[in-house]
């Protein structure tokens, strides 16, 4: 295969970080070397990754081969997500419309809030007592 025919594209979500390359092919998904469905145990988390090739109609035109890391398995999903949709943009320009609306290429912004002085989190206080 040449190089053109290949894509490639990062995704990020809280702490996680996907790199995606994907390619023409069967429709083969594999997450840090192992087969996609035994790296996400939980449905919802398949679910969510496929999202973007289901929309597009291309679940079985590409293979990707993904590097996930940072973060927990529904952050790397998230963030699997992102990189999927930004590859297929790369793959097709016309995509463009439907993931925006969509939502697929906006990066979520939320993190965790850091932990202030003075209390327990980054929220919670500690019991106060009158005497």
């Amino acid at each position: 295969m040449s190089e053109s025919t290949k894509y490639i594209a990062l995704g990020r979500r809280k702490e996680s970080t996907a790199r995606v390359r994907m390619e023409p092919g069967t429709g083969l998904i594999t997450v840090n070397g192992r087969p996609f469905e035994k790296y996400f145990l939980r449905e919802t988390d398949r679910i969510i990754v496929l999202q973007p090739l289901a929309l597009t109609e291309s679940t079985g035109k590409f293979n990707i081969a993904a590097r996930l890391a940072g973060g927990g398995l529904t952050g790397q999903a998230g963030a699997l997500r992102l990189g999927i949709a930004r590859a297929l943009l790369n793959a097709d320009e016309n995509f463009k419309a439907i993931f925006r609306k969509n939502g697929y290429l906006t990066r979520d912004p939320r993190m965790k809030e850091r932990k202030k002085y003075g209390l327990k989190g980054a929220r919670k206080r500690f019991q106060w007592t009158k005497r």
